[in-house]
């Protein structure tokens, strides 16, 4: 099994960097798992302290959960993957049952801050978005898909999501084989990374 890592500030294109990536390998032999639904279940405290945690901090995620995951597919096992809900800031109590492929992609802003998650991926990945583009991405996923208003991601950006991404998330580009600046225009940057896949996947 070939394992990916691809990490990137909030809102530089991680998610449209895996959809190319799929749309041009056989998608049926792809998995992949999101770090968002690895947030730490916090169902003990009530919503307004949950809404009030740092959600950007490598502590916020179950990464014990999620590198056993990793094993137990590289193993040939199947694993029971939970379900994150961001309007409620807990585990839904829902299970996506995930069987092992050949290619599993393992995404999430913080998935290369983990020096011992770093160990299970065979490649890493960055991709690169200019802060400014991040923030016009995050404003609207929130506000369009999480319920939340403008002075709220507004608020979190300035006092967390900017000084977690430079303490934790841009430091870890060094560990990234590859980055992808994600312009417009990055179909070279795809096209090279689904071709070094296709051909790991060749040789294996």
């Amino acid at each position: 099994m070939l394992v990916i890592g691809i990490a990137g500030g909030t809102g530089s294109g991680k998610t449209t960097v895996v959809n190319k990536i799929l749309q041009q390998l056989n998608a049926e032999g792809v998995n992949v798992l999101s770090q968002d639904n690895y947030y730490l279940d916090n169902q003990h405290l009530t919503l307004a302290e949950r809404e009030k945690l740092n959600y950007d901090h490598p502590k916020s995620i179950d990464f014990t959960l999620l590198k056993g995951h990793i094993q137990k597919l590289k193993k040939g096992e199947s694993i029971e993957q939970p379900l994150y809900s961001f309007v409620t800031h807990s585990r839904t109590g829902d299970h996506i049952t995930v069987e092992p492929k050949n290619v599993l992609i393992v995404e999430g802003i913080l998935v290369l801050t983990d020096k011992e998650l770093l160990k299970d991926f065979d490649l890493k990945v960055f991709v690169h978005a200019d802060s400014d583009e991040r923030l016009i991405r995050r404003i609207k996923r929130d506000t369009q898909e999480r319920g939340r208003d403008l002075e709220e991601v507004l608020h979190r950006y300035q006092t967390t999501l900017k000084p977690m991404h430079n303490e934790f998330i841009e430091p870890s580009k060094n560990e990234a084989d590859i980055i992808i600046p994600n312009m417009r225009h990055n179909t070279v940057a795809i096209d090279f990374l689904t071709t070094v896949i296709d051909n790991s996947l060749k040789q294996r």
